[in-house]
């Protein structure tokens, strides 16, 4: 990943640049932003600036030995971290278990969510984490001298999947980082993470897309034409990851919308029997899909409560959000919307507490019988 490979952020690529040029490259770096804007795309592109022998003004060379060997994630002085899962041998795992995966997977594609790893590692209905055992992978690999005579960094890929051990032992190597040691800490819920390190590192915000960037890609990437692509990058909402899954509906996003969907009608029907086994299907999904369907079905009902006031230009929907949102926006209002959101926040604290889920969808399904009528 080049800097002119990440889409848009020309604003963060710049502060990167000037780092380097000034040779004031801070020991660690929080990047953060929401989903689908760049940021492990802008960690790598960053990291293979400050390894590249060779960079012009703008970017890295892409042919240095540096450059060959990062062209395939594989440069010894660049470390990955990120949440894993368990094997089915049920044995202590670490990162080093799955690089394989991941760096054919990052290299494929670069934008992606937590929930796309997920599947690649077949986690089923385990929560990945980083495990108390990477924390001594960490050490070793930072003790060691650096292959080529200049930076080690280290990217780890949401921090706040960190186990506390883990997240403690990185703390004292935050507090007393070894010579010529960049950290990137890409997070998504940087709240998540102990205070004492968010304080030793250097945030970096990383804002939404603009559309105008998105709409580029889409084209170069997806043959789109200029409507298409603009019509998407809208819809996108700075989120590159939206627009492609708006380009190829992935199985997830067709199957949240379905549920949710399938959950106001019978919720509205006050169907009591098919809401309980809805809320069971739900149930017998891992932790991290159901907080995303949950997520999900915030958006949909912010964005239906917005399609009432017929401003397009606020609205980011799909063609099949779209086609509900004309029958099902009416139902969304200000008597309900408040209520509806708190709702779903607090299903989503549930389950990140590990609430029994059987008891959380179905609670909260009832719950939308009430609050549809008002």
């Amino acid at each position: 990943m080049l800097f002119r490979e990440v889409i848009g952020q020309e604003e963060v690529k710049k502060k990167f640049l000037l780092e380097v040029k000034e040779n004031r490259i801070p020991h660690a770096q929080l990047i953060c932003g929401p989903e689908g804007v760049g940021k492990l795309p802008l960690a790598i592109a960053y990291a293979r600036y400050i390894l590249c022998t060779n960079h012009t003004e703008e970017d890295a060379c892409g042919v240095c030995p540096s450059c060959v060997k990062l062209n395939k994630l594989a440069h010894p002085d660049l470390h990955f971290v990120f949440p894993i899962v368990k094997k089915k041998s049920g044995k202590d795992v670490v990162c080093d278990d799955y690089i394989k995966e991941w760096r054919n997977f990052v290299l494929n594609n670069a934008y992606f969510s937590q929930n796309h790893w997920l599947n690649e590692m077949g986690a089923e209905n385990a929560q990945a984490i980083i495990y108390a055992k990477e924390s001594d992978e960490i050490v070793r690999k930072l003790s060691l001298k650096s292959s080529e005579g200049g930076y080690k960094v280290m990217i780890i890929w949401l921090p706040e999947k960190m186990n506390a051990v883990c997240a403690n032992k990185l703390l004292k190597m935050l507090e007393e980082p070894p010579a010529k040691t960049v950290f990137l800490l890409v997070s998504e819920n940087p709240d998540l993470m102990l205070s004492t390190i968010l304080s030793r590192t250097q945030r970096i915000n990383v804002r939404n897309i603009e559309e105008e960037s998105i709409a580029v890609a889409l084209k170069k990437n997806f043959g789109l034409t200029e409507q298409d692509a603009q019509t998407i990058a809208h819809a996108s909402n700075g989120n590159f990851i939206r627009a492609m899954e708006t380009i190829h509906l992935n199985e997830e996003t067709k199957l949240f919308f379905d549920l949710f969907v399938s959950l106001m009608r019978l919720s509205y029907q006050r169907k009591i029997r098919e809401m309980k086994a809805w809320s069971e299907q739900l149930a017998g999904m891992g932790r991290e899909r159901q907080k995303n369907f949950l997520e999900y079905a915030q958006r949909m009902i912010r964005e239906n409560f917005i399609f009432n006031f017929h401003r397009n230009e606020l609205t980011y929907m799909n063609i099949d959000e779209l086609n509900f949102a004309s029958r099902f926006a009416p139902f969304i209002n200000e008597r309900n919307v408040e209520e509806m959101m708190e709702e779903l926040s607090l299903a989503q604290q549930h389950i990140e507490q590990n609430v029994n889920a059987k008891m959380v969808f179905f609670d909260f399904s009832l719950k939308m019988i009430v609050l549809l009528k008002q």
